[in-house]
């Protein structure tokens, strides 16, 4: 290695380096912040303290907003897995025009702006007469968990044998069956990852919710903002840690899975 690779090379690594610095610095701020025992953000702390965790029982609204937050972030999930996964065999089966522009169109809300998405979501349903916030929450929610199923499911497919299903149906088989025993389970690490990505995408979604939220409805983003501008303290930095385990927890149990997966595979 000459003298010109290795200045290279350890400039590659310094770079490297800086960049994972910069990315975890907020979240190692976030962190040592929710451990603090002063009622306001020092850093470094005064002393360490699990206070702003024990705080958390006795924040009016959270555990409502925690539960609803989940409740549409399973829900929207779920459905996008179906609807997605409907959309990407009609696109990577069908022999029509437009398909390429079906596909973009189906990940359109990821491409133009949170808020531009949410105004025009609030507008459509006043138009159709939809008031109720919860079902407006859901639909908006797929809209936006949609894509990261959709296109995780056509890539996969795209490497899919559809023999495999004709044949499946030849054994007597109905579509819906072959779809379940068959091409489910063989891409079952492109369904687990986009569900991954769209269930932490709902959770932490807060440009679209907040048009589509009321007084009795509020997830957990909107009710952090409300926190943030009544009573800012370090329990925002405890609830953003959580939120930060949780992510780390659907990684890791999606890693390991889909590992676990290829092994029995292969």
């Amino acid at each position: 290695m000459t003298g010109t690779d290795r200045l290279a090379l350890s400039l590659s690594w310094i770079i490297a380096l800086g960049c994972v610095f910069f990315l975890m610095l907020p979240i190692v701020i976030t962190l040592a912040a929710s451990f603090t025992s002063s009622a306001v953000y020092t850093l470094p702390p005064p002393e360490w303290s699990l206070r702003w965790y024990q705080s958390l029982e006795r924040r009016l609204g959270l555990w409502d907003a925690v539960a609803l937050s989940l409740n549409l972030a399973v829900v929207s999930t779920m459905i996008s897995l179906v609807l997605g996964t409907l959309a990407a065999i009609a696109v990577a089966r069908g022999r029509f025009q437009g398909r390429e522009a079906i596909a973009t169109f189906t990940v359109s809300p990821l491409m133009m702006p949170g808020l531009v998405v949410g105004v025009a979501l609030l507008q459509f349903f006043r138009e159709i007469g939809l008031r109720d916030a919860y079902w407006s929450l859901l639909l908006g929610h797929i809209v936006i968990t949609l894509p990261f199923v959709m296109r995780t499911l056509l890539a996969s497919m795209a490497a899919f044998d559809f023999s495999l299903v004709d044949a499946a149906r030849t054994l007597g088989l109905s579509y819906p069956r072959a779809i379940l025993q068959v091409l489910v389970p063989n891409l079952a690490p492109a369904y687990l990852t986009g569900g991954l990505f769209a269930f932490l995408a709902s959770m932490d979604n807060y440009p679209i919710s907040i048009f589509l939220t009321d007084a009795r409805n509020k997830t957990l983003p909107i009710k952090m903002l409300q926190y943030l501008e009544e009573q800012p303290d370090p329990s925002l930095a405890a609830i953003s840690s959580g939120l930060i385990l949780l992510a780390c927890i659907v990684l890791i149990i999606g890693s390991r899975t889909v590992g676990l997966n290829r092994m029995i595979q292969g």
